[in-house]
């Protein structure tokens, strides 16, 4: 019988952040894509133990760490939404999403991160969203 517990890991080579579809960088680092609901206590005095119930799904800012370069940085203000304008998302895992593909809507900023002697240059990518972020596959 076939061992179903062993699963292939995947490397984080290949991330890609996309705005309206258009690449807007190669992506060094991401974050937790997503949160945890709130937790809505639901004790009452006759209970001998605190208890909850989920609420409504947290969902921070997320900053994604890019290599800067002038042009880099450019497209990445040039695709900015209007002031209240949404965009929609995409985050690619491997060759072409190959590994997954997580969207959203929202807005995104942009700011070249401090240097130090002998660092590489980096921006920092903001993006808020207002929609639940959801797993797609790749041509989907």
């Amino acid at each position: 019988m076939a061992d179903t517990t062993t699963t292939k890991a995947y490397s984080t080579i290949g991330t890609v952040l996309k705005c309206g579809g258009t690449q807007l960088s190669k992506i060094k680092s991401y974050p937790q894509l997503g949160g945890a609901p709130d937790q809505l206590e639901t004790t009452d005095l006759e209970d001998t133990m605190q208890t909850f119930v989920d609420g409504v799904q947290k969902m921070d800012t997320m900053e994604f760490k890019a290599n800067y370069t002038p042009e880099a940085y450019d497209a990445v203000v040039a695709a900015m939404p209007a002031a209240g304008a949404t965009k929609d998302y995409e985050l690619d895992f491997g060759n072409a999403g190959a590994n997954g593909i997580f969207k959203w809507s929202g807005t995104h900023t942009v700011y070249v991160n401090e240097g130090e002697v002998n660092g590489v240059r980096e921006m920092t990518i903001t993006c808020t969203p207002s929609t639940k972020i959801t797993k797609g596959t790749a041509g989907a």
